[in-house]
């Protein structure tokens, strides 16, 4: 109940933008301010419903094509920021998950969270590293050395995250009833967006669990923490397996300076435009390269030490990218570095975002205004997140469906620019990029590439071209007999054709219709001539409507400057 009571006014809302009057009437046109105060509306909502729901907001901030760019700007500023959960209950939590009291396992223990989400929790505490060193012996971990055995007498200071109490069934009870609420939902959405949100109800169910799961979170951090292993420019938390399990994970305490802490890492003398450089050569590397990537790169999980090393936290939200989509995300880049519009649509329909049956020209000019707008005054500079708006806007224009990593690569390139542009006002995002690919290669294969795929091009219309001569004799020959017949097919998805022929048989009804009532008035039959007159009001309404129904009969206007300009403001 406590659901339906906080989504049922945005859903009529919803209804009745399709409908006027719900059942019937023209749908109407929502202004800016409209759709900013109902996103607002929802964020109140995901947030009075607890962290089920906190999450679902988070995972809508990334899907574009399911809410419109206003909705996702709100949603975007959604902080998986809620207070922590009594320690009484964390203790036991921990306790259970560990096999023994507290005291057992560490040196010391700060029970005061030093930060709390949704789905757990954070306590700063320290371990015995000759404790810690035996329990990995036994578990047959000697293969590799944690780095918490180098600590002093009073033990290696380390970060425990810990799940909520309970959590488990509050997340099972809240999927039933987002399970259940969709074929509701669902009535109350056009058909571009029912397959969106049924596969993306299946992708939350699926990523949430993933997230509460820290034996997965572990997993991942170690594999990208292997992937840096021997760069000094970052430093990735080592896991204390001794004292990890499903539903706590123990990590090497980190300490650096925030971020976004301009101010600070100022003073410390830390060379930001480098650290902005080298936070976004780590995500091309680990969405190009390696395949896996920590997807949460907000302020609050991203620090700096003293030495400028970036200090990534919290695995718990982590992706992967397959082969295919790797290549596809290098000749996009490839495409945006080189202002090759027809590049860049080409990788977004064969990465599946955007469909073949769309207009290019459209989506062309979608492009090219992007690009020029994002320049500024100096044509050498634009900014990913910019591109990536616009696109956004172009998929809920377009209605498609973006695979799950891909929109987390996506709320990826836009956060990580975001924090770029703060630690540097100049930062360009893409001339780092273009300098990332040239240097690793990507651009010169990517020209080898075209040059062999140019090759393959020539040799086909060579073989064409021979095999034209005969074929171009026999339509002359057929010619020559009168034996040349020409099929012609023509598509109207617009139903022109069904309109005017619509049209064409009211107005002879109409005209019927009127010249009857006519004779049976003059017949003196009155009772007949209202039925005429009747039988003509209705004609004469419909094909009035018919003429009202204009989306039926005009082209859809394209994308312009100016509307384009003036959806991006209205963000």
């Amino acid at each position: 109940m406590l659901v339906a009571w906080q989504f049922l006014p945005l859903l009529v809302a919803f209804a009745r933008d399709r409908r006027r009057f719900l059942l019937f009437g023209r749908s109407r046109r929502v202004d800016p301010e409209t759709h900013r105060h109902r996103a607002e509306v929802l964020l109140e909502s995901l947030l009075t419903l607890g962290p089920t729901f906190i999450k679902l907001g988070q995972l809508l901030s990334t899907r574009p094509d399911v809410l419109p760019p206003a909705y996702i700007d709100v949603l975007s500023a959604l902080q998986d920021d809620v207070p922590p959960a009594e320690w009484d209950e964390a203790k036991v939590v921990l306790e259970d998950e560990l096999g023994g009291p507290l005291e057992d396992h560490f040196t010391e223990f700060e029970t005061e969270a030093i930060s709390g989400a949704s789905l757990g929790q954070v306590y700063r505490a320290r371990v015995d590293p000759d404790a810690v060193a035996a329990d990995e012996a036994a578990d047959g971990s000697t293969e590799r050395t944690s780095d918490v055995g180098t600590a002093g007498d009073a033990g290696r200071e380390v970060a425990v995250k810990i799940r909520r109490p309970n959590i488990e069934e509050l997340v099972n009870a809240d999927l039933r009833v987002i399970k259940w609420s969709l074929p509701i939902l669902l009535t109350f959405v056009d058909e571009s967006r029912s397959f969106s949100l049924e596969n993306l109800a299946d992708e939350f169910s699926k990523t949430i669990r993933e997230e509460m799961d820290y034996e997965r979170e572990a997993e991942m951090l170690q594999e990208i923490r292997g992937n840096f292993a021997g760069d000094d420019r970052f430093v990735i938390p080592d896991v204390v397996e001794s004292h990890s399990g499903p539903r706590v994970l123990t990590m090497e305490y980190v300490e650096g300076t925030k971020v976004n802490d301009v101010e600070e890492l100022e003073r410390k003398g830390i060379d930001r435009t480098r650290v902005a450089e080298n936070l976004e050569r780590a995500y091309l590397q680990m969405i190009i390269e390696d395949g896996v990537f920590h997807a949460d790169p907000h302020p609050g999980n991203l620090a700096v030490t003293d030495d400028g090393q970036i200090v990534f936290y919290d695995f718990g939200m982590s992706g992967r990218v397959d082969s295919f989509i790797q290549e596809k995300i290098v000749d996009f880049y490839v495409a945006v570095a080189n202002q090759d519009i027809d590049g860049i649509l080409d990788a977004l329909i064969e990465i599946g975002t955007l469909s073949p049956d769309a207009d290019r020209g459209v989506m062309a000019e979608v492009m090219e205004i992007a690009i020029q707008d994002a320049r500024g005054e100096d044509v050498e500079q634009y900014r990913i997140n910019q591109i990536v708006g616009q696109i956004e806007d172009s998929i809920y224009v377009f209605p498609f469906r973006l695979p799950k990593n891909l929109a987390l690569v996506l709320r990826v390139a836009t956060v990580v620019e975001g924090v770029c542009v703060t630690l540097d006002s100049d930062f360009d995002f893409i001339d780092t990029a273009t300098d990332y690919l040239t240097e690793e290669g990507y651009r010169e294969e990517t020209a080898r590439q075209y040059v062999r795929e140019t090759g393959q091009q020539l040799r086909r219309s060579g073989e064409s071209l021979t095999r034209l001569a005969p074929k171009t004799e026999r339509t002359l020959d057929r010619l020559d007999r009168d034996d040349l017949f020409v099929r012609i097919g023509v598509e109207d998805e617009e139903k022109v054709f069904a309109t005017l022929a619509k049209r064409l048989i009211y107005g002879l009804l109409l005209t019927m219709s009127l010249f009857s009532m006519g004779v049976l008035y003059a017949l003196e039959a009155p009772e007949a001539s209202a039925v005429a007159a009747i039988f003509s009001l209705v004609v004469m309404i419909q094909l009035y409507r018919s003429f009202r129904e204009r989306r039926t009969t005009r082209v859809k206007p394209q994308f312009t400057r100016q509307n384009l300009r003036q959806r991006r403001d209205e963000k």
